[in-house]
């Protein structure tokens, strides 16, 4: 998924490197500039490898290797374990709101290839309306690590994969640099390891999708981040015109269609970026009952809703600057 959670400038003592991959803008922070290097190289092979292992847009990818013969069991990598292990775990924690069978319905709306090239084509697509086949469909052996799907099931683990891949970085930067700050992120999917700066990290949280160092656009907030991840969820990201009709990323599994969410935004934190970008998910998807949802996994979030009035849950970061 893409995520609108955006790092401010960094401070003078801090050192950072912003590149593109997955799709994305990566942003990566450190606060001695001799783990630059190491931290980048690290990011890096975990950017590479979560690419080669997840990607529904290669055909080379291990995903779509396994896809071709899911008849049968088939042996995967401890990496594509661990992913698809995190994807169910997400769907049976939101009861089916972040559910990694939609595949088929993401190539139905016409998500089936690099967003860049998405947004250039203007062609039709049917859309219709059937329910993901479901997370409990897929047999996952983490054991003897063998996967198996249904003929014609498709996963798509892009609402999980960024998140995990920010979390294995940061855990893997945070021990080479002995605990020193370092800040990963992927998109919008922000996980921070070690120490963190004086203050915490400046993170601004913003409604619409931008170039890192760009003014804001639309609700935004500069919060301090101390620990853990932060993740942001939104329909205004990833969104593409097929035939006249508006889509986005954000699928309901229940339907197979692009959910119609009263919140265009949602932002949580949480002890690791990978729950916070399941919850951020989960509440796009399950709407008004998001917010009883997040206070009672006591997480912290920011919602905002198809008008862009803010609603703020009890423990979220407090602002550095005035809210918007």
């Amino acid at each position: 998924m893409s995520t609108t959670a955006t790092l401010t400038p960094p401070a003078p003592e801090l050192v950072s490197a912003d590149w593109t991959a997955l799709g994305c803008m990566v942003r990566l922070v450190v606060s001695e500039p001799d783990d630059l290097a190491v931290a980048r190289a690290i990011l890096t092979e975990e950017l590479a490898a979560i690419d080669l292992a997840c990607s529904r847009f290669r055909s080379d990818s291990e995903l779509s290797l396994i896809a071709a013969g899911s008849h049968r069991p088939m042996p995967i990598s401890p990496l594509l374990a661990e992913a698809v292990a995190v994807a169910l775990e997400a769907a049976e924690a939101t009861e089916g709101d972040v559910d990694p069978t939609v595949g088929a319905s993401m190539v139905a709306a016409g998500y089936d290839r690099d967003f860049e090239l998405i947004a250039t084509d203007p062609g039709p697509v049917a859309v219709v309306h059937r329910p993901a086949p479901g997370w409990r469909r897929v047999t996952l052996d983490r054991i003897a690590r063998t996967l198996s799907l249904p003929f014609g099931l498709q996963l798509d683990l892009g609402a999980t994969a960024k998140a995990l891949t920010a979390d294995r970085a940061a855990t893997r930067i945070g021990t080479a640099i002995d605990g020193r700050g370092a800040l990963i992120a992927i998109g919008g999917d922000i996980a921070v390891a070690g120490e963190s700066p004086a203050g915490g990290w400046s993170i601004r949280v913003q409604d619409i999708t931008g170039p890192i160092d760009a003014p804001a656009s639309g609700p935004h907030q500069v919060v301090a981040l101390t620990g853990g991840g932060l993740a942001t969820s939104s329909t205004t990201a990833r969104r593409w015109v097929r035939g006249g009709r508006v889509m986005h990323h954000i699928l309901d599994p229940r339907s197979g269609v692009p959910v119609a969410s009263p919140w265009r935004t949602v932002t949580v934190a949480a002890p690791t970026c990978v729950s916070a970008n399941v919850a951020s998910t989960a509440s796009v998807v399950r709407g008004f009952d998001a917010i009883d949802w997040l206070i009672g996994r006591g997480l912290a979030a920011r919602l905002v809703d198809v008008d862009g009035r803010v609603t703020v849950l009890p423990g979220w970061p407090e602002p550095v600057g005035a809210l918007r």
